[in-house]
């Protein structure tokens, strides 16, 4: 007997397609499941991070270094602070060994240190000399209270003044915000700013001393007497406070060559009013008196009575008439006397006339007659 109800051969082979379809699906899907971990993990691999690469040389402008001064790569920890940093403007070493314990105290392994022994650090600074301190404050001094110009300013310092390290984040010039200067004294009070580009605090910085305008003075180097003339082994040239030598101050130019005044002593700063041309003739030495008369010209011996320069009148005396008249200096030991120069007679009034008639000249004899 045929039954009644069932499934038809033909239902039977299509409900074993779809399950072939369901089961191929669930494979497919497995697999890409499968396959995503690995997928994910060959891109990590081609992206790990490099290895960290030890520094030979190291440099760093702040107080402190950090694992991202002394390595590459340093990832995360690069924030770290393993060391201080050396003083400013010097450099300090580190065995490699002593670093990379450093390191592995803040989980940095797998290190490269390229066969490095040490390695070197050192802290960035901005170098002020000293010249520059003094060149700063004599600008800031200039002109001030009967100050000279700044290259005229000697500076004495309360405390020697020395070449300066500063952060290498003070990069600004030397800003002078206070200056105070006493002429009675000569003490001046200083007060200079230097911006940080880093935006910290400005660094300031304060001096105090002694400050005095000087010039160019000629110095003696030995003692000159009275009327000795100045050569140019005599002297020297010094700066000296304007105050001790005084305006009138002597330059080299104006001195060789000059005669004393009066005694000078060694070290002495000359002045102009200690100097003046050199007598051409001396007080009782012998002299040629040159007389020029009416075209005639003789030279005659003679002793000269006074001192004087070129261009002076003195007295001399003729050694053979002992005669004594006035000349001119005009050379060493030499005088000229000249005639004196006639009376000019042609403008000069004629004399009246006396009449010969003499009853003319007394009308009281006239009437006699």
């Amino acid at each position: 007997m045929i039954p009644k109800s069932g499934p038809r051969f033909s239902d039977k082979i299509m409900l074993r397609q779809r399950t072939i379809v369901m089961m191929i699906r669930t494979l497919l899907t497995a697999t890409l499941i499968a396959a995503a971990p690995l997928a994910a993990l060959a891109q990590s691999v081609g992206t790990a991070p490099a290895a960290p690469v030890l520094r030979a040389n190291v440099t760093v402008t702040s107080d402190i270094v950090r694992i991202g001064d002394m390595i590459d790569n340093a990832g995360d920890a690069a924030a770290i602070a393993i060391y201080r940093a050396p003083d400013l403007g010097t450099t300090g070493s580190l065995p490699t060994a002593q670093v990379l314990a450093a390191l592995r105290a803040h989980q940095v392994i797998g290190v490269d240190t390229k066969d490095l022994r040490e390695v070197s650090v050192t802290r960035l600074a901005r170098t002020v000399e000293a010249k520059e301190i003094e060149r700063s404050i004599a600008a800031a001094l200039e002109h001030r209270n009967g100050l000279g110009d700044a290259k005229d300013i000697e500076l004495t310092f309360d405390r020697g003044v020395q070449t300066l390290q500063l952060d290498a984040a003070s990069a600004g010039a030397l800003r002078p915000v206070a200056v105070h200067f006493d002429p009675r004294g000569g003490r001046f009070d200083v007060a200079f700013e230097i911006a940080n580009t880093a935006g910290s605090a400005p660094t300031r910085l304060r001096f105090t001393g002694t400050a005095v305008e000087t010039v160019e003075a000629v110095v003696l180097m030995r003692a000159i007497d009275r009327n000795e003339i100045i050569k140019a082994s005599d002297v020297a040239v010094e700066r000296r406070p304007r105050m001790e030598v005084g305006r009138d101050v002597a330059v080299s130019a104006q001195v060789i060559g000059m005669q004393a005044r009066r005694q000078l002593r060694l070290g002495q700063a000359l002045r102009q009013s200690d100097l003046g041309k050199p007598d051409l003739v001396q007080r009782d030495q012998a002299v040629t008196i040159v007389y020029h008369a009416a075209g005639i010209t003789l030279t005659i011996r003679g002793k000269a009575l006074e001192n004087g320069t070129e261009g002076d009148v003195v007295n001399v005396m003729n050694l053979q008439s002992k005669r004594t008249f006035s000349g001119t200096v005009s050379g060493r030991n030499q005088v000229l006397v000249s005639a004196p120069a006639p009376v000019a007679t042609a403008n000069l009034p004629a004399p009246v006339a006396v009449a010969a008639n003499t009853a003319l000249s007394d009308p009281r004899k006239a009437e006699s007659r």
